[in-house]
Parts: structure tokens; C-alpha cells; sequence
């Protein structure tokens, strides 16, 4: 009810939360919005509240009288489903746009009237049969969905506009923005986005997740809003959301961010799929991406099982000779000397590809080594690790998706490493399957996609799962 929503808010404001976003399904819920914003500002809470418009287009012509934003769909403004159909011809595809575009704009006009923002919020799995029949389920199906409506918006002048494309693939979502950044640039729509992996679950799994998808996007330079979608209540979000976005906070005193482009810094746009690689004992080769754990010296191979064995590679500093001896070799390369030394790095990993290659740096010079290591063709097997050994639990799931995690959903990598302070083998295990299924590079465990509840959803979701 209204109260409830209103303590809900209330609860994720103080929790941090900068705006609140309040499902409303259909007109009754729209025209409540209203009362629950009075009753915020009663109570001393004045953030912009976003009524996340699902089905019903007016609903969100009432909601955008009330609110500062309404979040819309565009698969709700297609035309209906036609069962069997399966193709469009040019003109009916076209006929279809103009009929989105009537439907569109009584909306735009109550928006320009009251000052109110637009989200276009595509979903993965919401697209509209004309945008599955002609790219199928597919990123590029969400990023044209997205460019429809944005375009119909610059058309009609309108440029309040927020955009973003979500979906419970982490590696889907990322492509698709990346996409989408990249095709507005070029038509000149520079519109904000959102970033978000919905239905990412609860736990340790949703936070990786949402993790390693926002923070590649990130790390890129792409995004504007976050929002960590966990099936908890929506208050343990903000610390997560909180923990992401802090390490890119670089604003100046009046609230901008600055952005150098430098093309001479740049390396290949992407990391295209796995990386050849020769067998180096358990790693690269044919072996599945593995689990590292580091205790000093010592490396430990895990298991989907729990069970830990002693990796047979001898470590060897990056700079230090290397030993002729029977024995797997792994070399050990840290940020500093990855800035310093990679081509001498690559000329030691070219007289041999069966030696290893464990990385502790930042994403820049991971993406950096990878980038080097995919041009020159060597198959040496990459290991990768955060240059951070995080103090808790919390900080390693932030930690290892904002650095490797964005590697391996690039494909890069035949393993990961993990070494934290206090930090049971148990603990580091599951946290580095969890991040190679969240990246999609081995799948270790059931996946429950788990939707944080959206207005239709008639039972306790946390309790069922």
C-alpha cells in the first residue's frame, strides 16, 4: 500500500539512494504516485521519484503530471503479437514505426509540458515480435529497439531522455551498451545511460553480476546512472551500487566529470573471444578457465567441488632469470612492471608458450597485456588478478569483478586468481566460480534468474528463493 511504499522509500534514501524509482503497473497505481510524493515531502524526503511505466502507455501520460521521470518500455508500444507471423515487409515495418510515434507522443507533450524525463527502458526479455523477427534475440535486437523510440524523441524535439538496455546476461547487457554508446555517438544523440543487469538474483551471485556488468561499462568510459538489482530488499542495493560507482568518482568541485579522449593510448576496441592458448599443466589448452588460490608463494588449484590441490607450476617474478628446470613455470607480473617492461615481458613468453602468465594489475593494463599478447599471437595461458587483496568479503566481490571480471566477460583470461586477508579457501572458491559463471566462462552451479519484483510478481520472493 501507500504507506508501505513510502517507508520503502524512506529506507532507501537514507540507505543513499539519489532517486527512487515506484512501480506503476496501471492507471490507479499512476494516479497514486502523487499521494505517496506528498507524503515524502511531508515527511522531509524530497528526491525525484521515477514511476517504471510495464504495460499500460496511459499509465505513464498520468504518472509524468506527478513525477520527475517515467521509465517506459518500448515493447509495450508495439503493436500486438501476431501469432505465426514471422516477417515484415518494408512498408509494414515502417507503418508500425508511425504508429509507435502516435502513441509516443501525447506522452512527449505532457513530459515538455511539466518538465518531466523520459527513460527508454529496453529489456531483454521484452522485445516486440518485429524486433525478434528481424534480429532475433540478440544485443543488437535491444539497441535498435532503443534507437527507434530515441529517434522518434529527436524528431519531435524532445531530449529529456535517459536510455537503458538491460538483461539478466551479464555479457548480453555489455555488449548491448557498448553497442548502443557507439551508435549514438555516430548519429549524434548523445543521451545519458543507465546501467543495470536486472534480474540478477540475491547473495553473492547477484552482486558479481551486477558488478562485473556495470563496471566494464564503466571502466569504458559508458554509463551515467547505476542501479544493482538484487531480489533483497532494495535498501542492501545501495551499499553494492555505492561500492561500484566510488571507484570511478573522479568529479570536480562543481559536480562535472572531465573525459580526455586519447587515441594514442588506446588498444584494440575489444578482446575478440578466447585466446588460443597451449596447455601449461591444469591451465589454458583444452583445460576449462580456472579457479587460483594464492598463499604466498604457493598456488592452489580449486575445484567445482571444494577440493583444493597444490598446482605444480614453480613462480618466478617478472625480471628474475628463468630456472631450466623440469617443472611447469608460471611468471608473476605486477602493475608496475606491466607499465614498464611488457615488451621485454613478451620477448621471454615468446621463447616458450608453455609458460604461465599470472597478472596482478588494474583493467587498463590487463586489457593492455591481453591486447599485447592476442597481437604478437602468443599462446602462453593467462592468469588474472586484482593488484587489491580486498580485507572482506564484500570488498573482494567489488574488487575482482571491477578488475578481472571485466576481462573475462572480453574473453580474455584461462584463469583467475584469488588471494584476501582472513579469508577462507571456502570463501574465495565460491566468490571465483561465482564470478567465472556471472562472466559466462564456466558454469559451475544452478542459476536462478531472479526478478527484484516489478509490479506483477503476487508472492514473497526472497522467502521462495
Amino acid at each position: 500500500g501507500t504507506r508501505a511504499t513510502v517507508d520503502q522509500a524512506i529506507r532507501m534514501i537514507e540507505a543513499g539512494s539519489e532517486l527512487v524509482r515506484i512501480t506503476a503497473p496501471g492507471p490507479k497505481e499512476a494516479a497514486n504516485l502523487g499521494v505517496i510524493k506528498a507524503e515524502l515531502i511531508k515527511r522531509g524526503y524530497r528526491v525525484p521519484l521515477i514511476a517504471d511505466i510495464h504495460f499500460n502507455p496511459g499509465a505513464a501520460e498520468i504518472a509524468a503530471r506527478l513525477v520527475e521521470k517515467v521509465r517506459i518500455n518500448p515493447g509495450n508500444y508495439s503493436d500486438r503479437p501476431s501469432p505465426g507471423k514471422n516477417s515484415w515487409s518494408v512498408q509494414e515495418y515502417q507503418l508500425e514505426l508511425e504508429r509507435i510515434a502516435e502513441k509516443l507522443t501525447p506522452l512527449l507533450g505532457i513530459c515538455r509540458e511539466y518538465g518531466t524525463a523520459i527513460r527508454i527502458g529496453v529489456n531483454h526479455g521484452s522485445l516486440s515480435q518485429r524486433m525478434m523477427s528481424r534480429y532475433g534475440d540478440t544485443a543488437e535486437g535491444m539497441v535498435q529497439s532503443a534507437l527507434e523510440f530515441t529517434r522518434i524523441c529527436h524528431q519531435q524535439g524532445f531530449h529529456n531522455l535517459v536510455l537503458s538496455l538491460k538483461s539478466s546476461n551479464v555479457s548480453v547487457m555489455v555488449e548491448a551498451c557498448r553497442q548502443l554508446a557507439e551508435q549514438l555517438t555516430q548519429e549524434g544523440l548523445n543521451y545519458p545511460l543507465h546501467l543495470g543487469v536486472t534480474e540478477a538474483g540475491d547473495g553473492e551471485d547477484g552482486r558479481l553480476k551486477s558488478a562485473s556488468g556495470i563496471g566494464a561499462l564503466l571502466a569504458r568510459g559508458i554509463g551515467d546512472t547505476i542501479r544493482v538489482s538484487l531480489t533483497e530488499a532494495p535498501e542492501a542495493e545501495l551499499p553494492v551500487a555505492r561500492a561500484i560507482v566510488s571507484r570511478f568518482h573522479q568529479n570536480l568541485p562543481d559536480g562535472t566529470i572531465t573525459r580526455q579522449i586519447r587515441p594514442d593510448l588506446a588498444v584494440s576496441k575489444e578482446i575478440n573471444g578466447k585466446r588460443e592458448t597451449a596447455a601449461s599443466g591444469p591451465l589454458g589448452g583444452k583445460n576449462p578457465v580456472a579457479v587460483l588460490l594464492k598463499q604466498g608463494n604457493q598456488l592452489l588449484l580449486a575445484g567445482e567441488k571444494g577440493e583444493i590441490t597444490p598446482l605444480p607450476h614453480r613462480l618466478v617474478h617478472a625480471g628474475q632469470a628463468i630456472p631450466e628446470i623440469h617443472q611447469p613455470l608460471m611468471i608473476h607480473a605486477e602493475e608496475e612492471y606491466l607499465k614498464a617492461h611488457l615488451p621485454v615481458l613478451m620477448e621471454t613468453l615468446a621463447g616458450d608458450s608453455t609458460i604461465a602468465l599470472l597478472a596482478a594489475a588494474g583493467t587498463t593494463q590487463l586489457r593492455r597485456l591481453a591486447d599485447a599478447l592476442q597481437r604478437r599471437n602468443l599462446k602462453n595461458p593467462l592468469i588474472l588478478k586484482s593488484p587489491v587483496n580486498a580485507g572482506s568479503a564484500g570488498d573482494l566481490i567489488t574488487e575482482i569483478s571491477l578488475n578481472p571480471g571485466n576481462l573475462l566477460i572480453e574473453g580474455a583470461g584461462d584463469g583467475l586468481c584469488l588471494e584476501a586477508m582472513g579469508d577462507s579457501n571456502e570463501t574465495l572458491t565460491s566468490a571465483g566460480f561465482g564470478l567465472l559463471q556471472a562472466t559466462r566462462r564456466r558454469v559451475s552451479r544452478t542459476e536462478y534468474i531472479a526478478c527484484p519484483s516489478c509490479g506483477r510478481t503476487l508472492f514473497h520472493i526472497q522467502e521462495t528463493l
